[in-house]
């Protein structure tokens, strides 16, 4: 059956080389318990490999699309993944595409670098 929307378009996502991390007294550890869940890991490596939905990434690690969202909302919220396109469904529903935000996370102990790209665990931006 042809579609009027294109189901699935070419994604050039290239993530930042690195972000450090970095846990200090000041700081709850909030990235640290995002990626310390087997699905959250799970998650990780599905969209280091490609870009994908929710329902993929469902469907790639055996869950239900309920839980994907759940771990993508934190992974999200923690900037390791990040929305980087939209495809539509056979039906023309959009689905947000997801891919890793960095290749290199770096988990640092202390007070911020400012040699380094830090993120703020508390809320996932930058500092």
């Amino acid at each position: 059956m042809s579609t009027l929307f294109p189901y699935r378009t070419s994604i050039d996502h290239t993530p930042r080389e690195r972000t450090d991390v970095v846990v200090s007294d000041k700081q709850q550890a909030d990235v640290l318990q995002t990626v310390s869940s087997d699905t959250a890991q799970r998650i990780l490596s599905t969209v280091a490999r490609r870009p994908a939905t929710a329902s993929d990434i469902a469907a790639a690690i055996d869950t239900s699309i309920q839980n994907a969202m759940y771990h993508l909302d934190h992974l999200r919220e923690a900037g390791l993944v990040e929305a980087v396109d939209t495809w539509y469904s056979e039906k023309g529903t959009e689905m947000t595409v997801y891919a890793l935000s960095v290749e290199e996370l770096v988990i640092r102990f202390g007070e911020p670098d400012p040699k380094h790209d830090d993120v703020d665990i508390t809320t996932g931006g930058e500092q």
